[in-house]
């Protein structure tokens, strides 16, 4: 008995250790739009590379307020593959742009928090 219990210990091990994993790893996690006239496009991109060797599946984006609406991939992101995420705020409010951008996936860490900053101002002569 002590023998099974040894041998179904160390294989489970074996497979522990020779499991693959998905890892993300962006480019920036912020994005600055700096200072843009109200009516700008408020279209930006996160851009990130799968270093593991398991395919990276992002099963959720969202955002701090409904003034952000991120896109995500619906493919999965084979290992050494770039993908990116889709962030487009509204531009018709005008003041500072503090944002966090919230993205779930299977990666070894599966909570990343990207952030988009900037300035919204009135076009300029009005």
């Amino acid at each position: 008995m002590k023998k099974i219990v040894l041998v179904l210990v160390i294989g489970l091990l074996g497979i522990t250790l020779n499991a693959q994993s998905a890892k993300i790893d962006f480019k920036s996690d912020t994005v600055d739009y700096g200072v843009i006239e109200k009516g700008d496009d408020g279209v930006r991109v996160f851009k990130f590379t799968n270093t593991g060797d398991a395919p990276l599946i992002i099963s959720k984006v969202s955002s701090s307020c409904g003034c952000t609406i991120p896109k995500k991939p619906t493919d999965p992101i084979l290992p050494g593959k770039v993908g990116e995420i889709q962030v487009k705020y509204d531009t018709k409010r005008v003041g500072p742009i503090r944002k966090a951008v919230t993205v779930i996936s299977n990666a070894e860490t599966p909570t990343v928090v990207l952030k988009i900053k900037g300035e919204v101002k009135a076009p300029s002569g009005k």
